[in-house]
């Protein structure tokens, strides 16, 4: 086999803001495999400066490993050879494609339609309620918040959309004054779950804390290591297979989140269906799924996922794994 690995850049219809800026391009490293025979497996991640990743360094990464996996290196032993994060995800998932291609077992898995949250991005409110309106009907929102006038902005998307569950991520934008005044609006909104509304790091009082909603971790959760802060401070987790380094890794880690009681969340970052095909395994056992990413984009990969009124459709057969 022979493995390559390119970014690529991958505009959106629409620019996507959250608390800690906009982007208006995926920028995305694809890892591809490709056989003697000619069968191509691919893999995709996103590199994410928040993590300290970049396009470059993730190439240079895969780039350390490339001539083990073209020796046959096995999917399981990634973890001990790459640091977690978008390259080993990219590498992993490829890998996976690659084996469901050739002589590996199938497992019985049949990804099926989901229902996947919408993202309303952060904006003026009069712009948020009218994204929200244009979702009404979706069975669930996910909104994007700041710590500029949440309260008007959640109101306004609730006006707009009275049906819907809701996820309102502010992205670590707020701090314990902030949450503490807006946690009865949450209630009173309806709110299904807060994504990580402080930062990673200065997250220990949410120990014993109560907001009213559950709130989930995401930057605070990568992997195991993570696990016994979490539990004590979230009462669910948002699993990325850009933060845990794959889907091997996260497979492995769902009865560890199990055994600590925590509510289980699948996301992604905005990325292509390539992104989302991997992270489905994960996603039908979940009780919260986030995966529009592609949504976003000007123009997905060509078989990916379909959206209809926020129920997410798997790509089409033969697309990834």
């Amino acid at each position: 086999m022979r493995l390559t690995a390119a970014v690529e850049r991958l505009p959106l219809h629409t620019p996507f803001r959250i608390a800690r800026g906009v982007k208006d391009v995926a920028e995305v490293v694809v890892v591809t495999i490709t056989g003697e025979d000619g069968r191509v497996a691919r893999g995709e991640g996103v590199p994410y400066p928040r993590y300290g990743e970049s396009a470059q360094g993730a190439l240079t990464t895969i780039g350390a490993v490339r001539g083990a996996v073209e020796s046959g290196f096995p999917r399981q032993g990634l973890a001990e050879a790459m640091p977690r994060g978008a390259a080993r995800n990219a590498v992993d998932a490829a890998l996976w494609d690659w084996e469901r291609q050739h002589d590996a077992p199938g497992d019985g898995f049949v990804p099926a339609p989901l229902e996947s949250a919408l993202t309303i991005g952060l904006d003026a409110p009069d712009a948020m309620a009218a994204a929200a309106a244009r979702a009404a009907r979706a069975p669930l929102l996910k909104i994007k918040l700041d710590a500029d006038d949440p309260a008007e902005r959640l109101r306004a998307v609730r006006a707009a959309a009275p049906v819907p569950r809701l996820i309102v991520d502010p992205n670590e934008s707020w701090n314990r004054e902030i949450l503490t005044e807006i946690a009865p609006l949450l209630v009173e909104m309806g709110v299904d779950l807060l994504e990580q509304p402080v930062p990673a790091g200065a997250d220990d009082w949410l120990e014993g804390f109560d907001a009213g909603v559950p709130i989930c971790a995401d930057e605070s959760f990568h992997g195991a290591g993570d696990l016994a802060a979490v539990a004590r401070r979230y009462q669910a987790v948002n699993v990325k297979l850009d933060k845990t380094g794959g889907l091997t890794a996260a497979l492995m880690l769902l009865p560890m989140i199990r055994a600590a009681g925590l509510r289980l969340m699948t996301g992604c970052m905005i990325s292509s269906s390539l992104s989302i095909a991997a992270a489905w395994r994960i996603a039908q056992l979940s009780e919260f799924v986030d995966l529009d990413g592609p949504l976003w984009l000007a123009a997905d990969r060509a078989g990916g996922v379909r959206d209809e009124g926020g129920t997410l459709h798997p790509p089409a057969a033969g697309f990834w794994g």
